[in-house]
């Protein structure tokens, strides 16, 4: 693989006696490797989070069909960031996203939170319990959207 190329573009405003120098690849803006550290971070959030979560569920006291409701909504919005994420990356990188995807993508985001938000609203559970999963939850939701960026990073490299 070859070292990307980079150009310099000197422009100089008419009322201004300035000069601006841009630096620019063909590919667009330059991608950096993330570091070990902050991948390494992004997949403990993750998994604090979603384990945090599950540890949460399985020792609530409410039904099994509940406990299920918990875990979907997770999963969902798991799946909805990541795929917020890719698509937002993607069309800045002037990868071609239909915009039914794009809005689909952002609806099922907010729709998980939304549901999740309506559920422990209803809960008989206490107010700290509640406030538990809705930190492990949106813990969780931002790893993710942290491990896939890195994911996209590496693989750009």
């Amino acid at each position: 693989m070859e070292p990307l190329k980079s150009y310099e573009v000197n422009e100089t405003s008419p009322s201004k006696k300035e000069t601006t120098t841009t630096t620019t690849t063909p590919q667009g803006p330059r991608s950096l490797k993330p570091t070990n550290a902050f991948v390494g971070a992004s997949w403990m959030a993750l998994l604090t989070g979603a384990v945090a979560y599950c540890i949460g569920l399985f020792n609530a006291t409410m039904q099994l069909n509940e406990k299920g409701y918990y875990f979907t909504i997770l999963l969902f919005g798991l799946f909805s960031v990541i795929s917020v994420q890719k698509s937002v990356r993607d069309r800045l990188e002037g990868i071609p996203v239909t915009d039914i995807y794009y809005g689909i993508s952002w609806f099922t985001t907010v729709a998980s939170i939304v549901l999740l938000v309506i559920g422990l609203w209803n809960a008989n559970l206490l107010l700290s319990e509640k406030g538990f999963f809705g930190m492990s939850f949106a813990l969780s939701l931002f790893a993710a959207i942290a491990v896939q960026k890195n994911t996209r990073d590496l693989k750009s490299v």
